[in-house]
């Protein structure tokens, strides 16, 4: 399972909705996770926009790491429909975002 909290991943999505005003909040926020965070946080975007299966988790997680070649916020603000795809790895793996964001209000 997840090492990283499921709230980190909702506060990225939040965050992301709020791009323009919060790009260098959101940037900070994840330069400040760890490689093995981060991957996570990738891994779950992966499995949102279905370039992996909640089951294939691990190798998802491997291969964001075997394939890290640029700063993680700088890949994650890049990628069009980020907190979509975060929400939606998130319900994949059977945790509400939806939940999750509204404990966050």
């Amino acid at each position: 399972m997840l090492e990283i909290s499921a709230r980190k991943i909702a506060q990225v999505a939040m965050m992301g909705r709020e791009l323009e005003r919060a790009e260098g909040e959101l940037r900070a926020f994840i330069d400040r996770m760890g490689e093995d965070e981060q991957a996570e946080l990738v891994a779950v975007m992966w499995i949102g926009r279905e370039s992996f299966f909640a089951e294939d988790l691990a190798e998802a997680i491997a291969t964001a790491k075997s394939e890290a070649s640029t700063p993680c916020a700088d890949y994650l603000i890049g990628t069009p429909h980020l907190s979509d795809h975060l929400e939606n790895g998130l319900d994949a793996l059977g945790i509400s975002a939806e939940d999750v964001e509204n404990d966050l209000m």
